[in-house]
């Protein structure tokens, strides 16, 4: 049990630890233990969780709480598909609509990512990746499709985490976020939607390289 924190919100401190990995896959959550872990009342955890439910990062089950949702192997890479069509859409208009500012705090974001791989860092720029796509789906002025982007993206975020190990991919992904970007500053609605299924292709095959390493690992281990 961690030490109480308090909790003026339970349901982002809650998507958080299924985020970050402090709460695992199928791990059972329940309405008293959540409320004494984050220091908050049972109505406004009983609220986030059905939150988190909708999101598809939990699953309700009725009498018996909480449990964190299992993503399988084959919904992370139908995850990223619809991602990468979605995405790719919303750079289309994100093209047309972006103003001086959002292109200064993206190239801002870009910087930074390029300063993380310098360093070998691959998890930081990981996060940066996030805040790079987020700006994108705030430019585009698209409040479902954002939604529904951020919501898949959550779900998936413990596969993401493996596709940036992979040897030499902060490199290439640098490379096309760098083309997106560009096509942005251009307004070029066309290159900005293929530069971005173009990163996203990429970045399904590197899921499918994480998911394959995985299970060569799985089958080496001792039984």
């Amino acid at each position: 049990m961690t030490d109480r924190v308090p909790a003026d919100d339970p349901y982002h401190e809650l998507r958080e630890a299924i985020v970050g990995g402090q709460l695992h896959p199928n791990e059972r959550l329940t309405e008293t233990s959540l409320a004494e872990r984050l220091g908050a009342g049972r109505t406004a955890v009983r609220a986030a969780l059905v939150r988190l439910d909708q999101e598809g990062l939990i699953t309700l089950e009725r009498n018996r709480g909480a449990r964190v949702r299992h993503i399988s192997d084959a919904e992370a890479l139908e995850i990223e598909e619809v991602r990468a069509a979605l995405e790719g859409m919303l750079a289309r208009r994100a093209a047309s609509r972006i103003g001086a500012s959002d292109l200064r705090s993206l190239h801002d974001v870009l910087g930074r990512m390029r300063d993380r791989v310098e360093q070998g860092d691959s998890i930081g720029y990981s996060e940066l990746n996030a805040t790079f796509h987020q700006r994108i789906w705030a430019a585009a002025g698209h409040p479902t499709a954002s939604r529904i982007v951020g919501s898949l993206k959550s779900q998936a975020i413990r596969f993401q985490y493996q596709t940036a190990l992979r040897p030499g991919r902060a490199q290439r992904s640098l490379t096309e976020h760098e083309a997106i970007f560009a096509a942005l500053k251009a307004h070029d609605a066309d290159a900005a939607e293929t530069a971005m299924r173009n990163h996203l292709a990429e970045v399904l095959d590197t899921l499918r390289w994480a998911i394959e390493s995985q299970h060569k690992t799985a089958r080496w281990l001792p039984g």
